[in-house]
């Protein structure tokens, strides 16, 4: 009886310390997925449609986050971020050897690119794309060494006890008490030319946008902060046009593998 309770416990454990590290949390790459399917050209609808069997590309939008609880995909881990100063550029810094979010992106597009690529890879490396391109247009993605991308930083929110990297991945989402299709039609609106820019922007700008966001955010706020509505509402419409570029961005790469 004491061994089962251990277990438990240990299982109850695991579950609550990979729900502090998923990034933009469900609701936010559901949405990212998708806008993007929204933007998809009918070449790459068919293309995609096979590849995943019939799933659609928000169904698979969390598939890198579900496989951290299995150890076997421990090398991943290091692939939803890219940690360094705020004033760093990316292409000059020292690269990490176990990867980050920008390689994992483009080693990610190689894989799709590659005729030789097998069935089984070309589905698994589609759906940690989906992923990873949420992932860095999460501005803490693209945060601090010292605190983790916000993750050190404690806050709380709405008086509850929480981090700086949490609140944005899914406490201010969540907040707004949206579902990810209500909040995908909620988004801010673009004109033609505006959306054609996005979808032509390069990798490294996505990381210099997320970076300039998550230095505004780190000069806002303080160890220990009650953040809520003000706070909120003050960055609602920021992170939502993340989201929106998220999807764009998505839509305009497999747009690109699937031509």
């Amino acid at each position: 009886m004491k061994f089962k309770l251990i277990i438990s416990l240990i299982s109850l454990f695991n579950v609550f310390n990979n729900s502090e590290i998923n990034e933009w949390g469900q609701t936010g790459h559901r949405v990212i997925a998708q806008i993007a399917q929204e933007y998809l050209n009918e070449n790459a609808k068919d293309s995609i449609n096979k590849i995943l069997n019939g799933k659609s590309l928000v169904s698979v939008s969390n598939f890198a986050d579900e496989i951290k609880s299995d150890r076997k995909y421990d090398k991943y881990k290091p692939w939803h971020y890219v940690n360094m100063n705020l004033d760093d550029n990316y292409g000059e810094i020292v690269l990490n050897k176990k990867g980050d979010v920008v390689q994992a992106i483009n080693y990610s597009i190689k894989i799709l690119n590659n005729k030789k690529s097998s069935i089984n890879e070309r589905t698994f490396y589609l759906k940690l794309l989906i992923h990873f391109i949420g992932d860095i247009h999460q501005p803490l993605h693209v945060g601090r060494f010292e605190d983790r991308g916000g993750n050190d930083i404690k806050v709380k929110w709405f008086g509850k006890t929480t981090n700086l990297h949490r609140v944005w991945d899914s406490q201010i989402i969540d907040s707004h008490q949206m579902s990810y299709t209500e909040l995908s039609k909620d988004l801010p609106i673009l004109t033609l030319r505006e959306i054609n820019k996005i979808k032509n922007d390069s990798i490294l700008i996505w990381v210099k946008e997320s970076q300039s966001l998550s230095k505004l955010i780190y000069s806002d706020v303080i160890s220990e902060s009650n953040l809520g509505f003000h706070y909120k509402y003050k960055y609602l419409d920021k992170l939502k046009l993340r989201l929106l570029k998220g999807g764009i961005r998505l839509a305009s790469i497999l747009n690109k593998i699937f031509s």
